[in-house]
């Protein structure tokens, strides 16, 4: 089901008289008029809902002579929560890639001068692209002590020991006994 009918269904669903609906056509199918009656709703109010139903696919209808009846659509009703909420589709996941690189490239532009980095963010999100960045600098998987760390960092900014405590704390690295390992 794509993304748009799965909101339909939901918004269909959150109204206590769909809910209702739906429940008494769970024992099977009904005319309109009697269906109305045993909700105690008017014609045209139930007439409101059940376009709505139908518009979301939860109920289909059928002409008899001068009614009209109604029945659940069993195919939507059967599915699982986790069958209407699915990822995104190919082209909004591309778009959102798109909007981070931009965002990543602007913060990046803004903080660096060159390879060197002009200040340390305040703001955490921000803070994440600069320490990712520097991190490159490092070898995924290989074990240097904290003079090589140091060193290797301060060629971004002088404050090598803020910018190696940060690292740890975000899971960059990884430091036991004056050995550190980049994770990520």
């Amino acid at each position: 089901m794509d993304r748009n009918k799965a909101i339909l269904v939901f918004k269909c669903l959150s109204d206590a008289s769909r809910i209702n609906i739906i429940s008494a056509l769970r024992s099977g199918e009904a005319y309109g008029e009697l269906l109305a009656q045993r909700l105690g709703l008017s014609a045209s109010t139930l007439s409101f809902h059940m376009k709505k139903l139908e518009e979301a696919g939860l109920v289909t209808s059928r002409k008899e002579q001068y009614y009209t009846v109604y029945a659940l659509n069993e195919q939507i009703t059967q599915l699982r929560l986790a069958d209407l909420i699915h990822d995104e589709c190919p082209e909004e996941e591309d778009a959102a890639r798109q909007r981070e690189n931009a965002y990543r490239q602007k913060v990046l532009e803004a903080f660096f001068d060159g390879e060197r980095l002009r200040s340390i963010p305040v703001q955490r999100k921000k803070k994440l692209i600069v320490l990712q960045k520097i991190a490159e600098s490092f070898t995924p998987g290989i074990v240097y002590d904290e003079a090589a760390v140091s060193e290797i960092i301060e060629r971004f900014h002088p404050d090598y020991c803020t910018l190696r405590r940060d690292m740890i704390s975000e899971g960059i690295f990884t430091r036991e006994n004056g050995q550190y390992v980049r994770i990520k």
